[in-house]
């Protein structure tokens, strides 16, 4: 197996290999085990950012399967085009998670992975090549000077919870959070600031649409990063644009199913307090 990337070092695995991804994936090797730098290869991913697990993943190479465990707080998307079923396949990797990896190339996206200046962060590619190696002239070393004593994995970019751009990306995100993300189209302005009401009883200026438009540009900016604003790179008509930024919003973890579900309750609860709903307040669904 081999593992390359933009500004990655090149990685060759043999069977009954492990690579150990991430910031800082020296810190995972075993304590007082002198052999573990035998057993492991490490791979720190350069300029990763600081919300980055510093090991995100695993990879072993058996003698006929290679799988690759999750152990980034991060989300990745796992995608390839060989042997899966359909051709192909797409999965959102969360912590914990493990998958066995299709012959020939295997893509690793991992979602605002890469720091390209202060505060501002682009998408990161991992691909992982299933197969036969023709050589191993670029096999890497384990990484003896790696730091093992990195910071602390540091919060990912959030909005700020209950502002009007978090309701925004909410209401956008809501069908990828729900479960119901074959919905047929993003949602309008109106029915942005008719959700936002719903849910906080206050929707701020969002029944102008113009104001709609802005906070839906804050949560692409800091979904995508400037590089990759679909706005600001003018790719597709607006509703597209407004689809994609509800699905990374969820993808990246902007909005959460925590966060609906809290929005929901708080819904619920103001019903019940103004009597429109009663029962609705105690019994939450």
């Amino acid at each position: 197996m081999t593992l390359r990337g933009s500004g990655v070092p090149t990685v060759v695995l043999g069977s009954g290999e492990r690579l150990l991804v991430g910031r800082a994936p020296a810190t995972a090797l075993p304590d007082g085990d002198p052999d573990a730098q035998l057993r492991y290869t490490t791979l720190a991913l350069p300029r990763a950012a600081p919300h980055v697990s510093r090991v995100v993943g695993e990879i072993v190479v058996g003698d006929e399967v290679v799988r690759l465990r999750w152990r980034g707080s991060t989300e990745a998307q796992l995608s390839s085009l060989f042997d899966a079923p359909g051709g192909a396949r797409r999965v959102t990797l969360t912590d914990g998670m493990a998958a066995l990896l299709d012959e020939g190339e295997n893509h690793v996206l991992l979602l605002r992975g890469r720091q390209t200046a202060n505060g501002v962060y682009g998408d990161l590619v991992l691909v992982l090549d299933v197969g036969v190696p023709e050589a191993a002239a670029d096999a890497q070393p384990a990484q003896p000077d790696a730091d093992v004593d990195a910071a602390p994995t540091a919060p990912a970019p959030r909005l700020e919870p209950r502002t009007r751009e978090w309701f925004v990306a909410l209401a956008l995100a809501e069908p990828w959070l729900s479960g119901a993300d074959d919905y047929p189209r993003p949602p309008s302005n109106r029915e942005i600031y008719e959700r936002v009401r719903g849910w906080h009883g206050y929707a701020w200026n969002l029944d102008r649409p113009q104001r709609v438009d802005d906070a839906i540009r804050v949560v692409a900016r800091m979904a995508f990063g400037p590089a990759d604003d679909p706005f600001s790179t003018g790719s597709g008509r607006v509703q597209n644009v407004r689809f994609a930024v509800g699905r990374r919003a969820a993808e990246t973890r902007l909005v959460t199913v925590d966060d609906l579900a809290e929005a929901e309750l708080s819904a619920s609860a103001r019903k019940g307090l103004s009597g429109d709903s009663p029962t609705s307040a105690a019994h939450p669904k």
